[in-house]
């Protein structure tokens, strides 16, 4: 199969343990490009969180929020906020419960509150965490937000399943994406503004968000320091991320040498 694009996840996959991109890495992205296949970031992550690691690896197009805003160029060619209803929903659980959500727009976010968790979990993605604005949702687009609540605590949230989708990416926190909402979906749409074909995309991952996203495409590669869960839904799995995993899946797929 000629692939065309490769679509990268960031945090454990890109990125090691000390949010930085392996050397080995920087050089395999490199040779892609040279060769003329399309590169494109396909993470959890806004625009703004990945800028610095779009220009390191010279990327201009990134499928960000899981799939809710894709960026072609600077172009915007796929846009799904949140509804109100459902931000007013999740907003009101919040509160009940005494929990604080981080609202990302397209160009900023905003944490409902300065909560010791919202500085831990941003600092663990190597982010400086946001200020404190409680209602910016009332008047901008969300694209996705970040629920604080444990696993012990999900009951409390029943009333969002059906409504919007929910991954766990960290003990103490799950993303809110709008329903059906993942990074096959903004994949989809960038494939068909390039007029490529799902089955001549590649896509490395590491979590349960990148389930879909492996699924769609022609070849899902998982790392394997991935999540257990995901290497079912995984074509190839190779080494971990610092172990040079994407230099050798690029390389046993005949697309660097």
């Amino acid at each position: 199969m000629a692939y065309k694009i490769v679509f990268f996840d960031v945090d454990g996959t890109l990125l090691d343990q000390q949010n930085q991109i392996p050397e080995d890495t920087k050089q395999a992205v490199r040779q892609l490009q040279q060769k003329g296949i399309k590169v494109s970031l396909a993470t959890g992550r806004s625009p703004y969180h990945s800028a610095g690691i779009a220009k390191e690896l010279e990327i201009d197009t990134m499928v960000t929020f899981n799939g809710s805003l894709v960026i072609d160029k600077g172009e915007i060619i796929h846009s799904t906020p949140l509804q109100k209803d459902e931000m007013n929903l999740l907003q009101q659980l919040a509160d009940q419960n005494n929990k604080p959500l981080v609202h990302l727009g397209a160009e900023v976010c905003y944490a409902t509150e300065l909560h010791p968790d919202v500085s831990e979990t941003f600092r663990y993605l190597g982010l400086t965490p946001p200020p404190a604005q409680q209602d910016y949702w009332k008047n901008f687009d969300v694209y996705q937000a970040f629920l604080y609540c444990g696993a012990d605590e999900e009951e409390q949230y029943r009333e969002l399943v059906g409504r919007v989708t929910i991954h766990r990416w960290h003990p103490k926190v799950v993303d809110i994406l709008p329903l059906h909402g993942s990074k096959a979906r903004g994949i989809e749409a960038l494939l068909r503004h390039y007029g490529i074909s799902s089955t001549e995309a590649v896509a490395f991952g590491d979590g349960l968000n990148d389930k879909e996203m492996l699924q769609y495409v022609g070849m899902g590669v998982a790392m394997e320091n991935a999540n257990r869960e995901l290497l079912p839904y995984a074509n190839l799995v190779t080494y971990r991320m610092d172990q040079g995993g994407i230099t050798f899946a690029l390389q046993e797929l005949g697309l660097i040498d």
